[in-house]
């Protein structure tokens, strides 16, 4: 008589695939959300408020559409982009980089071996340049490069996330001295013990873009270079520039990497590869110098020194004295309840300064702790900014657009601060202060014996 098998069951596979599905959440990740959400919704509403405002047939009142644009592409959508991103695009490695937005940005069509080192002295030898960071004066200039036509060979790119962080370095190489036009890749070093699908070892990925033109994201509304179509023509580039430029750099090709694909990057730009993956070995290039981004992506680095403070810090910080000050204007315009519009100049002059004072006697502290890296202090003026916003939003928008201008830019100031002190790069930096004063106690301790 055959033996009976026995029957199916299901059994579903807990290591591996299941091991790393759901991160346990922490009342400061609860409450982090919560405010990063609401800036969200805060910006959206103000958006909508201003392009309410701008609706008459007025000169003045344009102003307030090119208001809406700038609040929509730089405070409302991006937010918005990044609440839905965190809940459908993965964050593990699909072969696409992600934008700070979390829109999937361009594909990931190049990798390499080698050191550091020795990836500079590659790629400097082909004619490539390090493109400036991205700061207040790089900024400005692309800004005037691009309105007057100038070379800029240097300019900042913007940033692309993989492994959870920014390209640690951006090469380019300026096509017609314009800088609207540009060959560019971004490089990020691959974490130790990393592989690629199918057990390939590299130690660098790079994504690599020919900007065409300067022009709109689709996504954003924010000014932005657009990138051609045919990444895989600018990635057969970056590979025959490196190889033509020194007999000791070799190749190898992964054909289909990926699955050939066209789609759209994260500024709403057409895209199409092959996916086939060149993995570039510069292992065999004599290293001439150690460039200071070298030595911030090595895997072995040990700071002793604090993280920096973010840029959004000095704008959250910029944003409530401008408050401040346009409360101290309001007042002075509008009056206070309490007191009559008739009254003497300096009664109306005082009771701006005590409306002025107050505020001050209330965020200055908060912004000292917060700067020393306090979170309870940041969190205090999220919960005052949000407090603001609730009430705003629950006014009638009639009332709040009679308020006029003032009101409005205090309303934004509000806006600013609270989108860029919910801002993850803000919650990120109090967390590694409390990391590196631990290590700090730490350290001192075990020297003190």
């Amino acid at each position: 008589m055959p033996q009976s098998k026995p029957a199916p069951s299901y059994a579903p596979r807990q290591e591996k695939v299941h091991a790393h599905r759901s991160k346990p959440f922490s009342v400061a990740a609860v409450v982090d959300w919560v405010f990063f959400v609401f800036g969200a919704v805060f910006s959206a509403w103000f958006a909508v408020l201003l392009i309410r405002s701008g609706l008459n047939l007025n000169w003045w009142h344009l102003l307030y559409l090119i208001g809406f644009w700038v609040v929509a592409a730089y405070l409302a959508l991006p937010r918005l982009h990044r609440v839905l991103t965190e809940l459908y695009v993965p964050d593990y490695f699909i072969g696409r980089v992600r934008t700070p937005d979390g829109l999937l940005g361009d594909p990931v069509n190049l990798a390499l071996r080698g050191s550091g080192e020795q990836v500079a002295a590659a790629f400097e030898k082909a004619g490539w340049v390090v493109a400036d960071p991205i700061t207040f004066k790089s900024s400005r200039r692309i800004i005037t490069s691009s309105l007057t036509g100038r070379s800029y060979p240097e300019a900042p790119v913007s940033s692309l996330n993989l492994f959870g962080r920014a390209q640690d370095v951006a090469f380019q190489q300026e096509v017609e001295d314009s800088p609207s036009k540009r060959h560019h890749v971004r490089l990020w070093r691959c974490p130790e013990g990393w592989f690629l699908p199918g057990g390939h070892q590299v130690d660098w990925l790079a994504a690599g873009t020919y900007d065409r033109a300067v022009g709109l994201s689709l996504f954003t509304w924010q000014v932005t270079h657009k990138i051609d179509a045919d990444t895989d023509a600018e990635r057969d580039y970056i590979v025959e520039t490196l190889c033509h430029a020194d007999r000791d750099v070799h190749v190898e090709v992964i054909k289909d990497f990926s699955t050939g694909y066209h789609h759209r990057n994260g500024g709403g730009d057409l895209i199409d590869t092959d996916g086939d993956l060149p993995v570039v070995d510069v292992n065999g290039v004599r290293e001439t110098s150690s460039p200071p981004w070298v030595a911030a992506a090595s895997h072995d680095k040990e700071s002793v020194d604090a993280p920096p403070r973010p840029a959004v810090f000095i704008l959250a910080v910029a944003a409530i004295i401008t408050g401040v000050l346009l409360q101290l204007a309001q007042v002075i315009q509008q009056g206070v309840p309490d007191i009559p519009e008739t009254a003497e100049w300096d009664v109306r002059l005082l009771a701006a300064g005590l409306a002025a004072g107050m505020s001050l006697v209330v965020y200055v502290p908060l912004m000292v702790f917060f700067l020393r890296g306090h979170s309870w202090a940041r969190y205090g003026m999220l919960a005052l900014l949000a407090s603001n916003g609730i009430t705003t939003m629950l006014t009638p928008m009639s009332s709040t657009i009679a308020e006029g201008a003032l009101g409005i830019l205090n309303i934004a100031t509000w806006i600013v601060a609270l989108v860029a002190l919910s801002d993850r790069a803000a919650s990120e930096w109090v967390r590694a202060i409390k990391v590196h004063r631990r290590q700090e106690k730490v350290s001192g301790g075990s020297s003190g014996h």
